[in-house]
């Protein structure tokens, strides 16, 4: 089963006059004790601000990626750099919206055509032909 770390720290009693130690009680759930006694770090003001404005400026222009967000926050007098920019897109678990690949979707109005030589020993020539149909668009 696969339960959240939050949830696993919940299951551990950290009362010491109980009969399992806090270190036996993580290896039991198999969590690390440095997870059991993490506390996750405030983030500052700058921090906040940025997360704030990238929000608004993604609300108006959903289709802004990291570059072009990263020097809008430079324009308005924040210097970030791109990696921090993504990391702040992960954390408001945005990206920028864009055609994405639509490769492996089947039309299921298009027939599909059986693999005619599938079994077929081929040995001699001229005993199979084949041909492409590929269509390219003139330029």
């Amino acid at each position: 089963m696969n339960f959240s770390v939050n949830r696993l720290r919940q299951c551990i009693e950290p009362d010491y006059r109980k009969k399992i130690s806090i270190s036996r009680q993580c290896e039991l759930l198999n969590l690390s004790r440095s997870t059991y006694y993490y506390k996750p770090a405030k983030a500052d003001d700058l921090t906040l601000k940025l997360l704030r404005l990238i929000d608004e400026e993604y609300t108006s222009h959903p289709f802004l990626g990291t570059r072009r967000m990263a020097k809008y926050l430079e324009k308005m007098g924040y210097p970030v750099n791109r990696k921090r920019v993504q990391r702040l897109y992960y954390i408001l678990g945005i990206e920028a919206v864009y055609p994405k690949k639509n490769t492996s979707k089947v039309c299921p109005e298009n027939k599909i055509y059986p693999y005619l030589l599938k079994g077929l020993s081929i040995d001699c020539c001229n005993q199979v032909w084949s041909t492409d149909i590929t269509y390219t668009h003139p330029r």
